[in-house]
């Protein structure tokens, strides 16, 4: 055991914690947050910052995170920067816990705030050397106990654990009812920038991040967010003028119900715009298949092109999922985005539908906020058919 220090300088002491890969890789370091087990997908994030705003984003449902970054846990847990109500990782690995919190908007340490919703973390973790390890060998599946579980019994629960491919875990993530996005404490900075009149967005929550919503706002929307399970004859009812497709987590191949809600959305002409997630279960819709990314894009730092123009977005991305380019009818749909690092499929839209969509984080904004005019490209296409539906009223 090791006695470290708390924000209010008082001593506490830690355990010592076991990570296993399924691979049979063990790894040893010290454990905080939760006295508990977990089994998970192992991923790794190159943000530098923005902690917080990872670990609740629905997407890492089923995941753990290690952070490259050396130094964790500085800048402690606020009240505002949630993206949803909890944190949604599996467990938490890092190289060096920060044994002080220093800053005024922090409301707790991320120990305990980790502990009180019961996930578990390791540090004291060589995380440079296990980040090589899921590059150069790609995802795997591990367990981490911080209450003495034996490295033999976690390897394998890690190795018979079934793993996200083809499994449905957004119904883990998802709204139990539609509502009606009214912000939150975290929504002071927002100023409505009047960009289109008053107009109506649904939004399906297959793990949406709040900073999406509060984007749809900014821009004068009137958001209703409906469960991921939702017919597409349920949002008709609810007379949208744009359609939202959010993020979340897992194998969209695993969502059958989702790929079907799109397909009858796109007998419509609402407009529609996708991310993450979204734009996988668009892609499926329209005929395309998705594959397995050999260690998936996690970080906030990563170069996509748009292909109209050659501008370079500085993007964040969240996904182990990718659509398969050769599957797309180009007398249907253009390619607008494609990555710089390994040339995969960022972004579609339809030529003869009001349809885009887009495999990064545009609300992320991880430093430049290179990709915040997508949301405007929506809603010129949202203004457009809500001037063509009074019209015709």
């Amino acid at each position: 055991m090791i006695t470290s220090v708390t924000s209010d300088h008082q001593p506490t002491t830690r355990k010592p914690a076991t990570l296993s890969l399924e691979d049979g890789t063990i790894l040893t370091g010290l454990g905080f947050g939760a006295e508990t087990d977990a089994v998970f997908e192992l991923v790794f994030n190159t943000s530098m910052t923005g902690y917080q705003e990872i670990l609740t984003d629905p997407s890492y449902h089923g995941q753990a995170v290690i952070f490259t970054v050396s130094h964790i846990g500085n800048v402690g847990i606020n009240t505002e920067d949630n993206e949803s109500i909890r944190p949604q990782v599996s467990a938490l690995v890092i190289r060096s816990l920060s044994p002080v919190v220093s800053n005024y908007r922090s409301n707790t340490t991320l120990p305990d705030w980790l502990a009180e919703n019961g996930v578990p973390g390791i540090s004291n973790i060589d995380t440079r050397y296990l980040t090589r390890k899921l590059r150069e060998g790609g995802t795997q599946k591990a367990a981490l106990s911080t209450r003495g579980t034996e490295p033999d019994i976690l390897l394998k629960m890690a190795r018979e654990w079934p793993g996200l491919d083809g499994q449905d875990m957004v119904k883990e993530v998802t709204c139990a009812e539609p509502y009606h996005w009214e912000g939150d404490s975290g929504d002071k900075w927002i100023v409505a920038k009047n960009f289109t009149s008053m107009v109506h967005i649904v939004a399906y929550d297959f793990g949406i991040k709040r900073n999406i919503l509060r984007h749809l706002t900014s821009l004068g929307a009137r958001v209703t967010v409906v469960p991921a399970d939702t017919p597409a004859s349920e949002v008709f009812i609810l007379d949208p003028d744009g359609i939202f497709l959010s993020n979340g987590p897992g194998d969209p191949a695993g969502l059958p119900y989702a790929c079907k809600a799109v397909q009858d959305l796109l007998e419509s002409d609402i407009p529609i715009f996708g991310i993450c997630l979204g734009h996988q279960l668009l892609g499926r819709a329209l005929g395309a298949n998705t594959h397995r990314l050999t260690f998936g894009h996690h970080g906030g730092n990563h170069p996509v092109q748009h292909l109209p123009t050659g501008d370079v977005l500085i993007t964040a991305q969240n996904h182990n999922y990718c659509v398969a380019e050769t599957d797309l009818d180009p007398n249907e749909i253009e390619i607008t985005y494609k990555s710089l690092n390994d040339n995969s499929l960022e972004g579609i839209q339809l030529k003869n539908q009001p349809v885009l969509s887009v495999q990064f984080h545009p609300e992320a904004a991880p430093g430049p906020h290179d990709a915040h005019n997508i949301f405007e490209d929506f809603f010129n296409n949202v203004n457009i058919y809500q001037k063509k539906k009074k019209a015709a009223s």
